[in-house]
């Protein structure tokens, strides 16, 4: 399909994707697919220039599903190390995590096809379909506990910040105990 890389359109490539890949009983691929084609749309939206034009394809072969998205910038794109407090710049490691292989290579002269790859997991069990209007209280319940905090190394917290109990310094890490507070306290969000 082609598409201008707006993030309106975004959503709906999402849906088309999701209700493909339903029809062909792939229903096991879907949250990898829909999250590896939205970074991959993000990214043209984002870097590709002079336009947000682009082709998304579905190849579809016995058990593999080959994602591609084909734009007009033949600049190849680079997987980053984004720094543990980036908030952007992780599409390409995301796109890499979830599938069994990616990705770039020229195409012609002025633009590049991304892609990746997702086999089905052959012991997951096939999804079940819902009805969308299907009330919420019918839904089974979803119990959530709370977990130990880790130790937040010294190193991650910046001088002058106080540390509240329970704030994540980045992910994966919780505070544990009172915290720690050096010179005049500011708020443990920068801003």
């Amino acid at each position: 399909m082609e598409l201008q890389a707006l993030p309106s359109r975004i959503g709906q490539v999402r849906r088309i994707v999701s209700a493909h890949l339903r029809y062909w009983h792939m229903d096991t691929l879907i949250d990898r697919a829909v999250l590896g084609v939205t970074e991959l749309l993000t990214n043209v939206h984002l870097h590709v220039r002079p336009d947000k034009s682009c082709t998304v394809e579905l190849d579809l072969e016995p058990g593999r599903l080959t994602v591609s998205v084909r734009d007009r910038d033949p600049r190849l794109p680079v997987m980053d190390d984004p720094g543990p407090l980036a908030t952007c710049g992780r599409g390409l490691a995301m796109v890499a995590s979830v599938s069994e292989s990616w990705g770039a290579r020229p195409d012609g002269e002025s633009g590049k096809v991304v892609w990746f790859s997702l086999t089905e997991d052959p012991v997951a069990p096939p999804a079940t379909a819902r009805d969308p209007r299907r009330p919420a209280e019918d839904l089974p319940a979803v119990v959530f506990t709370e977990a130990e905090p880790a130790p937040v190394p010294e190193s991650a917290v910046e001088p002058g910040y106080a540390v509240e109990p329970g704030y994540a310094v980045e992910p994966g890490y919780a505070v544990e105990g009172a915290g720690t507070r050096t010179a005049p306290a500011r708020s443990a969000v920068p801003g």
